[in-house]
């Protein structure tokens, strides 16, 4: 993170306490440079409802550090010796019955890794150079449920991603969207919340919710990103960079 010279580590016992009431959330850091985690560290921890309780420095290490800590976000670096952050990401979420959310993170907005991190199950991704506001929002962001998207960079990735190739074959959910489901599709792709979409189609949030629960299940994703990811790669968005 290009953030400005880091102040002291705080020490566990100097650190924010939590809000009353609200537990911290559990942050394992998966970098493999110590700077790295170190910065990272001591941006969250300045925070009084985030805490890191691990880290690890490659993704063989990353997933049973994750699998014994059970924490709620994990920031892995999507380019890691032995086991890289794509793999590591997949044998979490496969091996975990409550899996935690997974920003990766990457030095360049376009790096191919990326997108098979996306479509590998993570949460969304966030660029090295993210200043630590963008940080710490990321961390709650995910946390709460929701999904770190960037349509411009998903729409440029999935255009990369079958560059040269022929139009993809209309996936078969998508016959059985429903015209408000594919609404909500349509705007989740523009990276629009629960609320936003809710105000955009003049309905209640609950029925936004269900909508977006009913598109994840027809479509076969774990969260909002997948489902762009599959409304890409199964023909109901156009590509386009």
């Amino acid at each position: 993170m290009n953030a400005p010279t880091p102040p002291a580590p705080v020490s566990a016992s100097a650190a924010p306490a939590a809000p009353a009431g609200r537990p911290r959330l559990r942050i394992v850091l998966c970098d493999d440079e110590r700077m790295v985690r170190t910065a990272l560290r001591v941006i969250l921890e300045a925070e009084p409802d985030l805490q890191v309780v691990g880290e690890a420095a490659t993704g063989a290490e990353a997933v049973p550090l994750v699998r014994s800590l059970a924490p709620d976000v994990v920031l892995m670096d999507v380019r890691m010796p032995e086991i890289d952050g794509i793999r590591a990401t997949e044998q979490i979420l496969a091996t975990m019955a409550e899996p935690p959310r997974i920003v990766v993170v990457t030095t360049f907005e376009n790096d191919a890794h990326v997108y098979d991190a996306l479509r590998a199950g993570a949460a969304g991704f966030l660029l090295k150079r993210a200043d630590p506001d963008e940080l710490i929002g990321a961390v709650r962001l995910v946390a709460r449920g929701d999904s770190l998207l960037f349509p411009a960079a998903v729409r440029s990735l999935a255009a990369a991603h079958t560059a040269g190739g022929a139009p993809p074959a209309t996936a078969p959910w998508v016959a059985r969207l429903t015209d408000r489901e594919a609404d909500v599709l349509r705007l989740m792709a523009t990276g629009l919340s629960n609320h936003e979409m809710s105000e955009r189609l003049g309905v209640g949030p609950q029925t936004v919710k269900t909508h977006v629960a009913s598109v994840l299940t027809k479509t076969g994703s774990r969260d909002r990103t997948q489902a762009v990811i599959a409304a890409y790669e199964g023909g109901f968005i156009m590509k386009k960079s």
